[in-house]
């Protein structure tokens, strides 16, 4: 019998598909096409304290075996998801990501607190209708001239400590894949607390209009995902594996059952699914389905039986 549950900080996954944050919005919409409390989980969009416009001029753009986007974060805030998305979420049989992401240290904290402590959710439920906080760590500092939070390890640690400081919920911490030392920063976030780690988030890149000879994107570049960018992210989950003991969860241009079973075998717990949602609007549902196939076909009977096999 296949049996494909996942568990991270004591929340268990059905299986280990879970969509990723920025394609998938808050499961309203795929719900509508298929069944999504057959998923593994999903993280939603990507929220700050405060709203966000996000970028102006041209978001999304298609490229060879992937897509660029420079969306910038566009959401409704914190306590408008907690007022309009959470009713929602409190209604699905899957584990609840919320992705979270900040301009400022304070912004990273209080948005924490806020998601953890929804009133309104725990007057219904008892508890916050998000399983799981993943820190976006990519973000800007704004105070500190725009660096990412994610490039440097320094930076880094404060967010992480000072999250993990105010809430006790189960706390995944989101990669860049530009970050100075991956696997030194990964460890660092299990040091300080961190239940898991999630990478690779986009790659910078650049794609350039040679009739108007400037950048497609106002802001010059954006962030490149998509299967072109599969092989990089398995080898930084392999590295990341081998350096941590706390899950790890990987993504990447997956858009296919084998693409899984890749990840897994370098040492994922669960992964991510992202831009093969653009594509196939129903892929969650046909992964899961390939994947069931694919460890039936094999004789694997659960997925521990070749996570981290490839040394």
């Amino acid at each position: 019998m296949i049996d494909m549950r996942c568990e991270i900080a004591g929340i268990s996954f059905k299986n280990p598909v879970v969509m990723a944050s920025g394609t998938f919005g808050f499961g309203r919409e795929y719900g509508k096409l298929y069944d999504i409390n057959i998923l593994g989980g999903l993280s939603g969009k990507g929220l700050t304290l405060h709203p966000k416009e996000g970028n102006n001029g041209v978001r999304v753009c298609e490229t060879a075996s992937g897509m660029l986007n420079s969306v910038g974060l566009e959401n409704p805030g914190i306590q408008a998801f907690l007022d309009q998305e959470c009713p929602f979420w409190e209604t699905l049989n899957t584990v609840r990501i919320g992705n979270l992401g900040g301009g400022c240290l304070e912004d990273y904290v209080t948005g924490a607190m806020l998601i953890q402590n929804d009133e309104d959710a725990r007057r219904r439920l008892g508890r916050s209708a998000v399983d799981m906080i993943e820190l976006n760590i990519s973000c800007p500092n704004v105070k500190e001239g725009g660096m990412a939070f994610g490039i440097q390890t320094e930076a880094a640690q404060k967010v992480v400590r000072a999250v993990r400081n105010v809430v006790t919920m189960p706390l995944i911490v989101k990669l860049s894949p530009g970050a100075e030392r991956l696997a030194e920063m990964a460890y660092m976030c299990e040091t300080e607390g961190a239940d898991a780690v999630s990478l690779i988030n986009t790659i910078s890149s650049m794609k350039i209009d040679v009739r108007r000879r400037r950048s497609v994107f106002d802001h010059g570049y954006a962030g490149l995902s998509g299967p072109a960018i599969k092989p990089i992210a398995l080898r930084m989950v392999h590295q990341v594996a081998k350096a941590v003991n706390i899950p790890v969860i990987g993504m990447g241009g997956i858009a296919s059952g084998e693409d899984i079973i890749e990840f897994i075998m370098a040492g994922a717990t669960t992964v991510q699914v992202g831009t093969a949602s653009f594509g196939d609007l129903r892929a969650g549902e046909r992964i899961i389905e390939e994947l069931t196939h694919f460890m039936d076909t094999e004789k694997i009977n659960h997925l521990d039986e070749i996570r981290g096999i490839v040394k």
